[in-house]
């Protein structure tokens, strides 16, 4: 078994809570310690294998088996808590099977929370993204306590999930109260979450945390937030990212674990009494974990003289995967690689999601035309969902359709005037391209470096909310401010184009309900607005569309719709040839 010590630790935080303790206390002692391990965003990373990809995966729940088993083997069982931050059910085909194709099999998370005796977990917003019926199912079918202390059944009043839970080790009582990012109605339809409300992070942990002390009395109280470090979101009435707000402004916590921002952290926050609270977020995709060391020192009595808290990240994307866990789940595995593997059709030609950030490109018009055929709508709205998704010649595979679609979205149906086309377009096209492309030495691409490279790449802002448009003619003067950038010229088929007039548009229903701000900061829509403009939505995800009309057709021809074009062409050439090496990498 692989020994603890053999493991990288990164950036160790040391914190020391004494509770007045003398001299002679000190010398009669008991020592307890206990380890609390988390993992977070994990995204169906379950396995050593990426079936997207069909290619060796790094991380995966596998690899964390070999650690907490090593873990508990050398400081044993009654010394280790293992806890999960949430966003599970959402990301590799693993979990797409079980949440929506063999919906009669126990859920494969449910399992794997108990092989691993997890002993909490929270829910993630893309948990709820699965909806009711997938996540009703995993919570009822698991028996890892799953938390949400400001999750609200809107019926009741009271928490839809646990909102806290104590885990006993060693006669020390620890409190663990579970949160969920409350930005849920702003980016996910309401059918998914109906009949819940998403409170305050930080108003509902200082609740609850005087609450868990008047009752329960605990020796140790953790945050185990699904919510990031510290939040960057300009969005009035709502903190997306409050573990640090919480640190800071909430008495009570001893630590607070985080997750959501798939940022790593290790931090020591003084909160309102003076008293450190150390932070942890391990990322994503089973990478990495969080270990808190706690070390308790007792009196005779058995009173808490002092209080000692490490925390670290340990990486064990390098650790052999358990073979129990390989062998355990070696059927769901198989049914996986079984589903991923078959067969839908044949291309013809590449499909590159990295060519939609130049222009139309085939990758769009495959999104574009589907969507316009399943809605019936007049115009299509689409981003790529990543930048580094290829269909190339050859069979097209299940696998293939999660690399094209990334995420569980459904399609609707909206209605907008030509003017809320055009601002939409705007606000899209304000976040992709440079403000400052107007020479030769640009760039067209907005990236975070000022001097990006193949080695630091990174957009400044994410492609998933880089929409194109078709439907419609127009072109985008990239050396012209926002708002006077696009230029509708007419529809598709040539007939005007009329800014008072009102369209159906097809979009994707995290646009659809606000996300990414392109029908809030640009078309001007409220949520309501929103809510009221919607004329219809599918049932199922738009991936299961384009698998169905893939294994319909066949076979795939690479073809694009040039319906619209950066302007001036050459300049735009240009920048696009500069750009084009810095994301590919050559």
């Amino acid at each position: 078994m692989t020994r603890i010590k053999t493991l990288a630790l990164l950036t160790i935080m040391t914190i020391t809570q004494a509770a007045g303790a003398n001299t002679a206390d000190e010398a009669h002692a008991k020592e307890i310690r206990l380890k609390i391990v988390e993992t977070s965003d994990v995204h169906g990373n379950f396995f050593p294998h990426n079936f997207i990809t069909r290619t060796p995966w790094d991380g995966s729940m596998a690899r964390v088996a070999t650690f907490v088993d090593s873990l508990r083997s050398s400081e044993g069982r009654e010394s280790v808590i293992l806890l999960d931050n949430g966003d599970i059910l959402q990301g590799q085909p693993t979990v797409y099977y079980y949440n929506f194709v063999d919906t009669l099999s126990r859920h494969i998370v449910s399992d794997i929370y108990d092989y691993m005796a997890y002993d909490a977990a929270t829910i993630g917003n893309h948990d709820v993204e699965t909806g009711h019926k997938v996540y009703d199912r995993w919570i009822g079918t698991t028996n890892t306590p799953i938390l949400g202390a400001n999750v609200i059944d809107t019926a009741t009043g009271l928490p839809y999930l646990k909102p806290y839970v104590i885990i006993e080790r060693q006669g020390v009582r620890t409190a663990v109260i579970g949160m969920l990012t409350p930005g849920i109605p702003l980016w996910l339809p309401e059918p998914l979450w109906s009949g819940l409300r998403f409170d305050d992070i930080t108003e509902s942990a200082r609740r609850w945390v005087e609450t868990v002390k008047r009752l329960e009395n605990p020796d140790i109280i953790i945050g185990l937030f699904h919510s990031g470090y510290s939040d960057a979101s300009t969005r009035p009435g709502l903190t997306e990212n409050a573990c640090l707000e919480v640190a800071r402004n909430v008495a009570g916590f001893d630590a607070i674990l985080g997750g959501h921002d798939h940022q790593r952290a290790n931090r020591i926050v003084t909160n309102p009494e003076g008293r450190p609270v150390l932070l942890l977020n391990p990322a994503n995709d089973a990478k990495a974990v969080g270990v808190l060391d706690i070390a308790l020192s007792l009196d005779p009595a058995g009173k808490i003289i002092d209080k000692r808290l490490t925390g670290s990240l340990v990486d064990v994307d390098t650790l052999n995967p358990s073979e129990g866990f390989m062998s355990h789940f070696a059927a769901q595995r198989q049914a996986v690689e079984d589903f991923t593997g078959r067969i839908i059709g044949r291309s013809e030609g590449i499909f590159d999601s990295s060519e939609s950030l130049f222009g139309p490109s085939p990758f769009m018009t495959l999104i574009h035309r589907l969507q316009l055929q399943l809605t019936g709508a007049d115009i299509s709205f689409a981003a790529p969902l990543s930048i580094d998704a290829i269909i190339r010649p050859g069979d097209v595979r299940v696998s293939d359709m999660f690399g094209l679609y990334k995420y569980e979205n459904m399609l609707l149906t909206m209605q907008l005037t030509g003017r809320e086309i055009r601002d939409y377009l705007e606000e899209s096209y304000s976040i992709w391209v440079d403000t400052t492309a107007t020479s030769h030495g640009g760039h067209l691409l907005m990236f975070r470096s000022k001097r990006p490279s193949p080695t630091d790449n990174r957009l400044r802002n994410p492609a998933y909310n880089f929409d194109s448009a078709a439907g419609i003619e127009y072109t985008v003067d990239i050396t012209r401010p926002k708002g006077k950038r696009v230029n509708i010229t007419s529809m598709a088929d040539g007939t005007p184009f009329d800014p008072e007039r009102t369209y159906t548009v097809a979009v994707n229903s995290y646009r659809g309900n606000g996300g990414g701000d392109l029908m809030t900061r640009g078309a001007r829509l409220t949520k309501e607005e929103m809510k009221r403009r919607t004329l219809s939505s599918t049932d199922i995800d738009l991936r299961y569309y384009m698998m169905k009309e893939i294994e319909k057709k066949g076979t795939i021809t690479p073809v694009t719709d040039h319906n619209w074009r950066f302007i001036p062409e050459t300049l735009a050439d240009s920048l696009s040839a500069t750009d084009r090496k810095i994301i590919r990498g050559h």
